[in-house]
């Protein structure tokens, strides 16, 4: 070791280095001294590099570790030396402290000088006024920024389609308005020019009188929204009519937040900087909501006052301005459903009177409106009681429906569409036709239909109608049923009763267009080989007769049993034994048996596709396979039965029936209909059945329908247990059909059965040449009234006589020896009975229900025999609107 790390001995008594201890004032022993105790850079630092290691200046003998402790502040202080710093509050080598001649780190200045350093105790947490001053610029720098950043990423949103949302205005074939309904909401937008400078100078002055000249936002009204909210009460005081504005038809959000009213503040201030004041006042007016569930300014107009907008006055618009206000406590009808205490109609009559002269008032003020003329107004305007829900009571629910229906199984106007609204809908509803037929039904209803006093017979009756224009399929007008806000189903579009012996002119048309088959050729070559019938053609009048296949063979069902077809009565008809009729006797007389055998010997097939040329849909035709569908066991509806007939009224062209002439928009024409007539029959067919059909009301079951000075073609039709009645008949101008059933109304209940109308109205039994014909009759005369007679065409020969008996060879003139025989007396027209078999009231048809003998009866009734067999697939075919659809808004399109 060193000398000079020696250390000397110490001396007892202490000397100089225990007086510089004690000055100090260090505890005795091995600690060293703070460093920079004296206050001399060599109490820190060390000596010069002459003077001795182990003496300080003036000869003073250095503590023990100083010169270590020297050097390694010298090595410090110049940032050299190889040895390791003492960390702070470590001892040095010798455990020296560290603290021991070194001054304290002055370390670097903090960017916020809080706690406060220098200062002590309270002192230290008082922020100076630099530091309150920068806070106070960051915070409102970064508002500035925020704000900016805010504006800059916003984006105006498109105008809410709710708040686009408007009533369908409806309008009649004369182009008069019917009823303006079913949107969402109750709104018609109108533009600003349609809106009276009035009604602009009364919101303005009571909702925002700096509206033309401010950005879009009010900055006080804004702070005391804020603070309302922040009180837990709403926004409401804070909006200027941009805002409102925005809120209404922008955001489409009425929420009271604060995140909801920070957004409508950036798209506020965006929208008052980009788009023109008169679009957002044309926007509010037609957004804002006036009470009544009426939208918009022109609802309200018609709402309160009956009249459009453009019509209304400065009070009435004052009176308007008052309503935005809460509708609730200002509507002088009053809205006790709401609040029964306060929103009684005084009170809200006193609410709005004073509301309405503080708008007139302001306008005055403020140079809107003269004191001349506000002085008119004084007093609450005549308004008029909010409505009940009438618009779509009696036939106009129904009318509407059918329009929706045929616009949306079309795909001309989508569901969604409509329910937004806005569309201008010129339907093909005759008002005053359809007024003559709803009055026809009520009076017959009202002058037999009596359930008090029939209970068990007139409960439950139903009738349904429909009419169309032949020469363009235009349904002109419809009965639905008694009202459409009670009743829903549309009787004039979908029933499921049954349509009976009107069926039978589907058959004859088949017959005189691809004639009945050979019997003497196989099937595929009597398929080709056929014979056109005409009107002199003879079959079967008999009751109970044995139905037969084209070949002669005897028609069976899948069990083996044969069937025999039932006639009205059962009556027989014709001379026995063979009891032939013509095919012109049995359409007048509706015989069962004669047209079973007819559509047997054309063929089904063929009598399915001559009721679907006519216009019938194919879902709504049922037992297709069977004998009995040529005499009506299907459900067309009363629309499409028309529609039918209206092709022989045409001369077998086929318009399909249609309830929309034209759409419009707002932005133009959506839809016009075109019509596009199909040649269903050749002419000569379609006059020789019209030819034939005239026989029915000339002198056949049809007579009731006879009208005065014009030609009428038609059929009756009764189905099987008197459970419906029509009559379907037409002029060359007007084709109608009228059905009557009875049905339990209330279509909550599951299986819903058709209840028979033996007794109904006071009647031995319903037929379709009862009430029907004389409801067709009375609805015919007043529609045709004042419209020129119009014969039907001449029709042209058709056809052969079929099953024509062969003139007999002439007998030989007895001699004289002979004697003569006598001449037999013919035998009088039997009526032959056949008991039919009990049904159930489950069944539907007779052959669901038919005990085990070897045959089965067809219906009664000279209208419907029901299929012989239940494993029928097609037996519920549905119905087919007077829009080309299945039901009403279901099926495919037509």
């Amino acid at each position: 070791m060193s000398e000079h790390r020696r250390k000397p001995p110490q001396p007892q008594g202490g000397g100089r280095a225990a007086a510089r201890r004690g000055q100090s004032g260090s505890a005795s022993g091995r600690r060293a001294a703070p460093r920079g105790a004296t206050g001399s850079l060599a109490d820190s630092y060390g000596t010069s590099s002459q003077e001795s290691d182990s003496y300080g200046p003036g000869g003073e003998e250095r503590p023990y570790g100083g010169r270590a402790e020297a050097r390694r502040a010298a090595q410090r202080s110049t940032g050299g030396g190889r040895r390791r710093v003492a960390e702070p509050g470590r001892g040095g080598r010798r455990g020296a402290p560290t603290g021991r001649g070194r001054a304290s780190d002055p370390g670097r200045k903090r960017f916020i000088d809080y706690p406060r350093a220098g200062k002590y105790g309270v002192a230290r947490w008082v922020p100076s006024w630099k530091l309150v001053t920068g806070l106070f610029i960051g915070f409102i720098g970064g508002l500035v920024a925020i704000a900016g950043v805010g504006y800059a990423l916003v984006s105006v949103p498109n105008v809410a389609e709710t708040a686009t949302s408007q009533n369908n205005v409806y309008y009649w074939s004369d182009k008069t308005e019917m009823v303006s309904t079913g949107g969402e909401t109750n709104r018609q937008i109108v533009n600003l020019a349609q809106i009276p400078k009035a009604m602009q100078y009364a919101v303005v002055s009571q909702e925002n009188k700096t509206f033309y000249t401010d950005s879009g936002i009010d900055p006080k009204g804004i702070a005391r929204a804020v603070f309302n909210m922040a009180r837990g009460g709403n926004t409401q005081g804070g909006s200027t009519i941009t805002q409102q504005y925005v809120k209404n038809a922008r955001l489409d959000d009425q929420s009271q937040t604060v995140t909801r009213k920070f957004k409508e503040i950036f798209i506020s201030i965006k929208v008052g900087a980009t788009v023109k004041k008169d679009e957002i006042m044309a926007g509010y007016l037609n957004s804002a909501y006036y009470g009544r569930n009426a939208y918009g300014i022109q609802a309200a107009a018609r709402a309160y006052f009956n009249k459009n907008a453009q019509d209304l006055d400065p009070g009435e618009c004052a009176f308007l301005a008052a309503m935005l206000k809460g509708a609730t406590y200002y509507d002088p009808a009053g809205a006790r459903s709401i609040d029964p205490a306060n929103a009684t109609p005084d009170a809200n009559a006193r609410r709005a009177l004073r509301q309405m002269q503080d708008t007139l008032d302001k306008m005055v003020e403020y140079g809107h409106l003269s004191a001349t003329e506000r002085a008119k107004y004084t007093a609450l305007p005549e308004w008029q009681n909010p409505r009940s829900n009438t618009q779509l009571k009696g036939q106009t629910g129904y009318l509407v429906d059918l329009a929706k229906a045929y616009l949306i199984n079309n795909k001309i106007v989508s569901a969604d569409k409509l329910q937004q609204g806005g569309f201008s809908i010129y339907t093909t509803f005759d008002k005053k036709k359809v007024s003559e037929l709803e009055a026809a039904v009520k009076k017959v209803r009202k002058e037999n239909i009596d359930p008090k006093k029939r209970p068990t017979k007139d409960t439950y009756v139903q009738f349904g109608g429909a009419s169309v224009e032949p020469s363009t399929g235009a349904i002109r007008a419809c009965y639905g049923g008694e009202d459409a806000t009670t009743h829903f189903t549309n009787n004039c579009d979908s029933t499921g009763a049954q349509v009976g012996s009107t069926f039978k002119a589907f058959v004859l048309a088949a017959a005189m267009k691809w004639g009945v088959r050979d019997p003497d050729l196989g099937e595929s070559q009597a398929q080709d080989e056929r014979t056109v019938v005409n009107a002199k053609s003879l079959f079967s009048g008999k009751n109970d007769l044995k139905i037969k296949n084209y070949d002669g063979s005897i028609w069976k069902n899948e069990e083996g049993k044969e069937w025999l077809q039932e006639n009205d009565g059962k009556q027989s008809y014709g001379s026995p034994p063979k009891y032939q009729i013509d095919l012109r006797e049995a359409m007048r007389e509706s015989v069962n048996s004669a047209f079973v055998q007819l559509g047997m010997d054309v063929g089904l097939d063929k009598v399915k596709e001559s009721a679907m040329d006519a216009g019938l849909k194919e879902n709504s035709l049922a037992g297709t396979n069977f004998p009995s569908f040529s005499i009506g066991i299907s459900d067309p509806s009363a629309i499409r039965m028309a529609g039918a007939y209206a092709t022989f009224a045409a001369s077998g062209k086929q318009n399909e029936p249609y309830s929309v002439e034209k759409v419009t928009s707002k932005d133009g024409d959506v839809f016009t209909h075109e019509a596009k007539p199909q040649q269903a029959f050749d002419k000569k067919v379609a006059d020789n059945v019209t030819d034939v059909l005239k026989t029915v009301v000339e002198d056949g079951t049809g007579t009731n329908a006879q009208l005065t000075g014009r030609e009428v073609a038609g059929k009756t039709g009764t189905t099987d247990k008197n459970k419906s009645a029509l009559f379907v008949g037409y002029t060359p101008q007007l084709s109608t059909s009228i059905i009557m059933f009875r049905l339990d109304d209330d279509e909550t209940k599951k299986n819903r059965t058709f209840l028979e109308m033996y007794g109904t109205g006071g009647q031995e039994k319903i037929h379709g040449a009862s009430f029907p014909s004389e409801i067709w009759h009375d609805y015919m005369e007043q529609a045709l009234k004042g419209e020129k007679s119009i014969d039907f065409p001449t029709p042209e020969p058709i056809g052969e006589i079929v099953n024509e008996e062969p003139s007999p060879t002439p007998t030989p003139t007895p001699t004289e020896t002979e004697s003569a025989t006598p001449t037999p007396t013919p035998t009088p027209s039997q009526t032959l009975i056949t008991p039919t078999p009990t049904a159930s009231e489950s069944c539907r048809f007779d052959w669901q229900c038919s005990d085990a003998g070897g045959t089965d009866n067809g219906g009664t009734d000279g209208g419907v025999t029901s299929t012989p067999t239940a494993t029928s697939t097609d037996t519920n075919g549905g119905n087919s609107n007077g829009n080309g659809n299945g039901g009403l808004f279901g099926g495919s399109s037509g």
